[in-house]
């Protein structure tokens, strides 16, 4: 194999003899400095399930890198785990930490003038963080999905890691015993994997397989699985192709490749999460993607698939009958998606999918025909207002409803919510409206998972609406609408939202607005002053000073 420009620029300038003493110093030899070089990124760590295993898959895809006659060299980055931040202060961290992953990856490879790239990758902002990492370095690379976990079980009741934020509401509700929330808590995620619905975690490797830039199957190969070590193994194969084709990110990532990811995020009933996180990869690849294509690709892509949180199955189950390729393949034949989308294979999607079974509508039920859907369009709705100018992103399955009008409760922050729920402030009929947890305000836009739980938990999941400039779990469920823009620190007409407010959210007519007279607006407007930033040094005040909005997907690097 003949190197690309990188390699030579280490191995071969003879102006960069301590690049080459280090390198004799790590172990290489004569023959291995002939080689290209690859880096191979973990988001391994102790700290959560979803990460616990990385690092072990690293080594064997090191060990893939090594045996295609090239030379694997591991390094780490940082991951933040949503499961254990989620409803503390520690949540604002979360979206920080995929533009401190990609940023510290791009740092990496820069500096290392890495040929290629592989990166192993588990929760939610791993794999966000690693894609925007590869458009700006643009170097053949994979991304290697760490894989889903297995389901839980207590007393006979399957389990996930929603099935514990719900616990804590009904515990609050006195619904649920001590032995009971104990053994929930003790049960929900029993090993290694990513969130086993279709979470962000999920709904991020589905999607990114859907690109092209993950070896089919990637997505849906659970963690502890023959199937995933095998994966492993092949990517050392694939980025050595990759590099003899010199086929690069932004050949692979396109247009027509990130229409392919949100087809399958909408058909598989994916997190809203996936709307902040593919605009930010486009922007990446120099690309723009915008909400509005995210509600043209979901008004013409039915929801056909019965996961969680909204539906039945885990992703376990849907590896069981063939994977994101069964679907993919399924929705290529009905002219869903673009086959000739080039992917990591070096071959276009129609060609990968050449070979994959078609789905038998008989023998299962977890994905659903086309023609017989959960839902006709997609469940990501972008929903315009007074109260969302710039946009806002709703989660409708179809099992709300799709109007809801009410009296606002307002919480200035989840922490006044969960008070909210134990004092019973909070009845049917409202909309609950979180404010100033946006990018700025927060800063860092935490998930509301804890409060969409606690209020699922509560027994009010069918009975009230909740809104908020934050953002939301994956496997958050009820009608939400998130994303709020602009933000409430910005003076977001959120931020004038009164206790007793009528609020009216119209799916249907794609819409959501505060029902007060502009006289009233005008006088609160004129009190309105912008709240100081609740951080003032460290990675967050960071963060809020260069954060771009939710519709711009976050990004930090722009001006």
């Amino acid at each position: 194999m003949e190197m690309n420009r990188y390699s030579k620029i280490i191995t071969q300038d003879p102006t960069l003899p301590a690049s080459q003493a280090m390198l004799y110093g790590i172990g290489l030899t004569d023959e291995d400095m002939k080689k290209a070089q690859v880096g191979v990124v973990s988001t391994g760590y102790d700290g959560n399930t979803c990460n616990m295993h990385l690092n072990g898959l690293a080594q064997t895809v090191k060990k893939g890198v090594w045996d295609n006659g090239m030379v694997g060299l591991m390094f780490h980055t940082i991951g933040v785990s949503d499961g254990i931040s989620n409803g503390t202060t520690g949540m604002r961290y979360s979206l920080v930490s995929r533009d401190v992953i990609a940023d510290s990856i791009e740092t990496v490879c820069g500096a290392q003038f890495y040929d290629g790239l592989i990166a192993v990758v588990g929760c939610d902002k791993n794999m966000p963080g690693a894609l925007i990492a590869m458009a700006r370095l643009n170097r053949p690379s994979i991304m290697v999905y760490g894989g889903t976990i297995a389901g839980g079980n207590w007393k006979g009741k399957e389990l996930n890691i929603i099935s514990s934020f719900e616990a804590l509401g009904e515990k609050l509700a006195g619904n649920l015993s001590d032995e009971d929330y104990k053994g929930i808590i003790q049960n929900s995620c029993p090993g290694a994997g990513a969130c086993g619905g279709m979470y962000t975690a999920n709904t991020m490797a589905s999607a990114i397989e859907a690109l092209g830039m993950a070896l089919p199957y990637s997505s849906s190969n659970p963690a502890l699985s023959t199937e995933k070590e095998s994966e492993c193994l092949s990517a050392g194969k694939a980025i050595r192709l990759l590099l003899e084709l010199d086929l690069k990110p932004r050949d692979i990532m396109t247009e027509k490749a990130f229409e392919n990811a949100v087809t399958i995020v909408m058909a598989l009933g994916g997190s809203t999460n996936a709307v902040l996180h593919l605009i930010a990869m486009a922007r990446a690849a120099g690309l723009k993607l915008t909400q509005d294509d995210f509600q043209r690709i979901s008004d013409r892509t039915p929801l056909i698939a019965d996961l969680k949180p909204s539906g039945k199955y885990l992703m376990e189950q849907l590896h069981r009958i063939g994977g994101t390729p069964l679907v993919m393949k399924y929705l290529l034949k009905k002219g869903f998606l673009h086959g000739d989308c080039l992917t990591v294979t070096g071959k276009t999607v129609t060609e990968n999918l050449s070979a994959v079974k078609d789905i038998d509508f008989e023998s299962q039920d977890v994905i659903y025909p086309l023609e017989k859907p959960l839902k006709g369009s997609g469940h990501i709705q972008i929903l315009y207002g007074n109260l969302a100018e710039k946009g806002s992103v709703a989660k409708i399955t179809g099992k709300e409803g799709e109007k809801f009008r009410g009296p606002a409760r307002v919480f200035n922050g989840e922490f006044e919510l969960v008070d909210g729920v134990r004092s019973g402030k909070i009845q049917k009929g409202d909309v609950v409206v979180i404010r100033n947890v946006g990018p700025k305000g927060a800063p860092g836009m935490p998930e509301m998972l804890k409060p969409t739980s606690l209020i699922m938990g509560a027994g009010l999941g069918k009975h009230v609406a909740l809104i908020t400039d934050g953002r939301f779990s994956g496997g958050t469920h009820g009608f939400v609408v998130g994303h709020i823009t602009p933000e409430a620190f910005d003076g977001g007409l959120i931020a004038l939202v009164e206790d007793g407010d009528t609020i009216l959210i119209d799916v249907t007519n794609r819409s959501i607005s505060l029902v007060v007279d502009e006289k009233t607006l005008a006088i609160r407007r004129s009190t309105w002053k912008q709240p100081k930033l609740s951080v003032q040094s460290g990675v967050l005040f960071k963060y809020a000073r260069q954060v771009k909005s939710a519709a711009d997907g976050c990004v930090t690097d722009e001006a």
